[in-house]
């Protein structure tokens, strides 16, 4: 797989607490030199972004990265982030609500923020790190049944990130409308091309662009 294509599927990510603007600028730039998908950065960055680099897709975080807000602070957020000027919202799940069991819940939640969303990429990171092989399988349907438009592996501030195995399981059960986005430990282009070769749409990554311009 060519080092294009591959930055084509990159969401060029930069979610560090101590992110400064002029990190922010550089991922902008080197994001817009190498034709990435997106640069995925925090809430608080959105509004420049937007007045600096227009043609930019930005994709921003929503209760992010432990997901336990009220769905009513998520929603709030989110229409501030769509308002600022982002494109894809990448919303954690209430992952303290899957393991009560209340799936109905989350699909709630899910629903919700797809309606605030409407006309933009919505993106459900469900964590998988924390989760069982029956709570990924019923997200799956959740993430489909609420209409998001990605199911996502992981925040990357979790205790792993992605791996090949939950893809697969995604890929089994998952809508045909739903695609899959990879993020967590996803570090050089060799990583990013066998996740895509997977089936992802998307991979989220801090690390990729620089791998590619450095050999």
């Amino acid at each position: 797989m060519d080092n294009e294509k591959i930055l084509s599927h990159i969401d060029h990510t930069l979610l560090k607490p101590t992110s400064t603007w002029d990190q922010i600028k550089k991922l902008c730039e080197e994001a817009l030199e190498n034709k990435t998908a997106s640069v995925c950065v925090p809430p608080c960055y959105v509004k420049a972004i937007r007045e600096n680099f227009p043609d930019l897709t930005i994709c921003t975080v929503v209760g992010f990265p432990l997901g336990y807000e009220t769905t009513s602070g998520k929603a709030a957020d989110t229409r501030q982030a769509l308002a600022d000027g982002a494109d894809e919202i990448d919303m954690v799940i209430n992952i303290c609500e899957v393991k009560n069991g209340n799936f109905d819940r989350v699909q709630d939640e899910i629903s919700t923020l797809r309606d605030v969303c409407k006309g933009k990429i919505l993106k459900v990171i469900i964590e998988t790190c924390y989760l069982t092989e029956d709570e990924k399988i019923r997200l799956c349907r959740c993430v489909t049944d609420a209409g998001a438009d990605y199911i996502k592996t992981s925040t990357g501030f979790g205790s792993k990130g992605a791996v090949a195995e939950d893809v697969m399981l995604f890929k089994e059960n998952i809508g045909k409308n739903v695609k899959i986005k990879a993020a967590g430990g996803i570090r050089t282009a060799k990583d990013a091309a066998m996740f895509i070769e997977e089936g992802c749409d998307r991979i989220g990554a801090s690390a990729v662009v620089g791998d590619i311009n450095d050999r």
